[in-house]
């Protein structure tokens, strides 16, 4: 015997709601996501900004690298300054793809000395936050699936060494 007859099953959904298929049109896109758009002309400057910056810190951490109080601190630095010599010859190669040409030398290759190695060590935790939100315009701007994995693994290299300059800045503290 079928409980289930056609006049009692009419209407009736397993789920609690029905689903109204949503109709898709094409609207313009808020200025306030326009960030979120592939732009090619607004990521070029940027490039050149991410390899300028990877070598200021490159500068940087040989600094506290030559400052570090023990061979771990030593050790952990030089591994976030190699991350940064990649990052910025990736950056070179993302920007040379993009426009068949390369970025030169910059003129201003200098940093502060901070006054103590802790010191030292907060700045570079506050700049590896600060490059992680412009590489994360970068990630929306740049065009291509190769260009994103790039900046994805250099924006990921770039929160880890927070993660380290954070714990460097509690075991010396």
């Amino acid at each position: 015997m079928n409980l289930y007859t056609s006049d009692i099953t009419q209407g009736y959904s397993p789920y609690p709601f029905a689903f109204t298929p949503v109709q898709y049109q094409a609207q313009p896109v808020p200025p306030s996501y326009a960030m979120y758009q592939t732009n090619l002309q607004a990521v070029l400057p940027l490039l050149r900004q991410a390899v300028q910056g990877e070598r200021n810190d490159e500068l940087f951490y040989d600094y506290l690298i030559q400052n570090a109080p023990s061979n771990q601190d030593k050790e952990i630095i030089i591994s976030i300054r190699d991350d940064e010599r990649r990052h910025r010859q990736m950056f070179r190669q993302m920007y040379y793809s993009l426009t068949g040409q390369t970025i030169g030398p910059s003129d201003s290759e200098s940093f502060e000395k901070p006054t103590t190695y802790l010191s030292g060590i907060e700045k570079a935790l506050f700049g590896e936050l600060s490059a992680v939100e412009l590489y994360r315009k970068i990630y929306f701007m740049i065009p291509g699936t190769v260009f994103k994995n790039m900046v994805f693994e250099i924006l990921t290299d770039e929160i880890k060494h927070a993660s380290k300059y954070n714990f460097l800045y509690a075991k010396n503290k």
